[in-house]
């Protein structure tokens, strides 16, 4: 007799909030000031506009708090508000752990596809990996370069 697996629903943020403090604010625009000097100087005026938009995207990003996501693992995917993101999509699934944050990451199946990264509360961790389980294998997973920039620059 196949287990029947329950449906799973929770609701997180869609990143971690990382709180910044007037150093980084000044950091910020310190290197933002080096790099359009360097635009200036090479008379690059593009990469002048585009380290400009960049510093604006960043200082947005950064005050924005965090959405609330409401997500669903059913039985044809995993539903991240009105997106479906079907199993057939991942070869497998694992569970990161950062400072006191739980997260699934789902890996993708094409070589440049992109993860999906969900975050769940510790007390819906047993279910979700139970349901995640009995439709993807579990691999160990680490957080890549990328992720451990992000982390340390506190975005």
């Amino acid at each position: 007799m196949v287990k029947q697996i329950q449906d799973v629903s929770w609701e997180a943020t869609e990143y971690i909030a990382r709180g910044h403090n007037a150093w980084w604010y000044l950091g910020l625009f310190l290197v933002t000031a080096a790099f359009s000097a360097l635009a200036v100087f090479i008379k690059s005026w593009t990469f002048l506009i585009l380290i400009i938009l960049s510093a604006i995207t960043l200082l947005v990003y950064t005050i924005r708090p965090p959405r609330k996501i409401k997500y669903e693992l059913m039985r044809d995917g995993l539903k991240e508000d009105d997106r479906l993101h079907k199993y057939e999509e991942f070869r497998a699934f694992g569970i990161l752990k950062e400072e006191n944050n739980f997260s699934a990451v789902l890996i993708p199946k094409k070589r440049f596809g992109l993860q999906v990264k969900v975050y769940f509360p510790e007390g819906s961790g047993e279910a979700i990996v139970d349901a995640l389980g009995a439709r993807l294998p579990m691999e160990e997973v680490k957080l890549d370069i990328l992720d451990k920039i992000v982390n340390f620059l506190r975005i």
